[in-house]
């Protein structure tokens, strides 16, 4: 389905452009020359969805009845009139405090039982819910986009906490339709534009911990999501002030970068491009920090993650010399008294897997010595300076510091030192600790 560009359509070929080509399977994987293949086929960025919103369902997801699926705050902005303008076929559902966990997708499966699909209106908790409940029962979804705060509308995996506390990457499935309205998304909250671009802010710290990974210990790495994204990149941050205005085309941009963002890790099935050390800190505070949990959003602290990877990912590519690691085993004991009973044996099994033997350190470091200029030049390019990418967050109205998003230092300070603790993938956060350069950088930085 292509739907005609509107008059505010003002990038170069139309909002819609490359999606289409990625879509459609016309364009091809730089790595392999051949047509990438992923699970979205109607995406669209445009204005005006909640008036025709009825079409768009029906062309993508034909059903005999809908539960539209929102909060208060997404239910005014858009909700409401995407459920008027379906008619009887559809049901509002407004959910109180929604939270992207295991008992608030059990308890939609129930509120939806009666519907054969679902429309999401909203972003990352509303979308992630959807998602995923629908995947476990079989049903289809399509989402309504109201805000630019993050790549999952896009995605095939969700973001949700565990009944263990445990906060995780689960697979799931594509919408049948995405929908993302530019003049809504541009009325969203500034803090979400601003944790928008957090959001995308990941590409350079996660491409480097994503390499240097490849590199190291021989894990898949892929160019094309980062290839489907570098003009848009470009375009987005040389608007970070008209973000921070609210500005149409910037909005545009931004959801487009999203858009890309979440296809990049569609194209290559996991979500390693868009998700290593920035992400892995984020993931600790929203599993582990409890009361402590000042209840910024996702993008938010990707963001602000983000610029820290950087100055450690800057401070560690400085040296001259190859760092050299010291063996790294886990405190299972600490381990055992550190988290909840439920999340003990999950932060076990991810610690385990980065372990190291003296032997294989040992390895590793003659490896690194050997290949440590040309990979630290490799490495430097594909990233972004710290201080510019703090400039244009605080320009799109975002915070660059724990402090500016009200998350506590020590909190902060503990995510750094302990989330290497709760996921497999290794990254320079690991990195800095095996070489013993952790500390000082939190003491010198947070």
């Amino acid at each position: 389905m292509t739907l005609p560009l509107t008059a505010r359509d003002t990038a170069a070929a139309g909002w819609n452009a490359l999606i289409e080509d990625v879509t459609t399977g016309r364009w091809l994987d730089p790595d392999t020359g051949t047509s990438v293949t992923v699970p979205f086929r109607h995406i669209q960025i445009g204005d005006g969805f909640a008036d025709n919103a009825r079409d768009l369902v029906e062309q993508v997801m034909p059903a005999g009845s809908y539960a539209v699926v929102c909060d208060a705050d997404t239910a005014e902005a858009m909700g409401a009139a995407v459920a008027r303008s379906v008619g009887a076929k559809a049901r509002l559902l407004v959910l109180e405090h929604p939270h992207a966990d295991e008992a608030q997708v059990r308890a939609l499966q129930s509120l939806t039982a009666d519907a054969e699909a679902l429309i999401a209106v909203g972003s990352g908790t509303i979308n992630d819910l959807c998602k995923y409940a629908t995947f476990l029962d079989g049903r289809s979804y399509s989402v309504f986009g109201t805000a630019p705060s993050m790549n999952g509308y896009t995605s095939s995996t969700a973001s949700i906490t565990l009944d263990s506390g445990l906060k995780t990457t689960q697979k799931a499935h594509a919408a049948r339709g995405v929908f993302i309205d530019i003049g809504v998304s541009a009325l969203a909250p500034q803090y979400l534009i601003g944790a928008g671009l957090g959001d995308c802010l990941c590409r350079p710290t996660a491409q480097v911990d994503w390499y240097f990974s490849h590199v190291m210990l021989g894990t898949r790495y892929a160019t094309a999501p980062y290839a489907l994204q570098e003009l848009d990149e470009a375009e987005t941050l040389a608007r970070s002030a008209g973000l921070g205005a609210r500005d149409h085309d910037a909005i545009g941009y931004l959801q487009r970068l999203l858009t890309l963002g979440g296809l990049g890790i569609a194209v290559v099935g996991m979500s390693h491009p868009g998700s290593m050390g920035e992400h892995q800190i984020s993931h600790w505070i929203d599993s582990f920090a409890g009361d402590r949990h000042p209840g910024t959003v996702h993008g938010q602290q990707v963001g602000v993650a983000s610029i820290t990877m950087a100055r450690l990912q800057e401070r560690i590519l400085a040296m001259e010399t190859a760092p050299r690691l010291r063996p790294w085993r886990p405190d299972e004991a600490a381990i055992r008294a550190r988290y909840p009973a439920a999340a003990v044996e999950d932060c076990l099994k991810a610690s385990r897997a980065k372990a190291m033997t003296d032997d294989e350190a040992a390895l590793f470091n003659t490896r690194l010595e050997r290949i440590w200029p040309e990979l630290r030049q490799t490495l430097r390019a594909m990233m972004l300076p710290a201080d510019a990418m703090a400039a244009h967050l605080r320009a799109a109205g975002g915070g660059a510091t724990p402090q500016e998003i009200g998350l506590d230092r020590d909190l902060y300070a503990e995510a750094l030192r302990r989330c290497r603790e709760m996921r497999d993938r290794y990254s320079l956060l690991d990195l800095a600790e095996d070489i013993g350069i952790l500390d000082d950088f939190i003491e010198e930085t947070v």
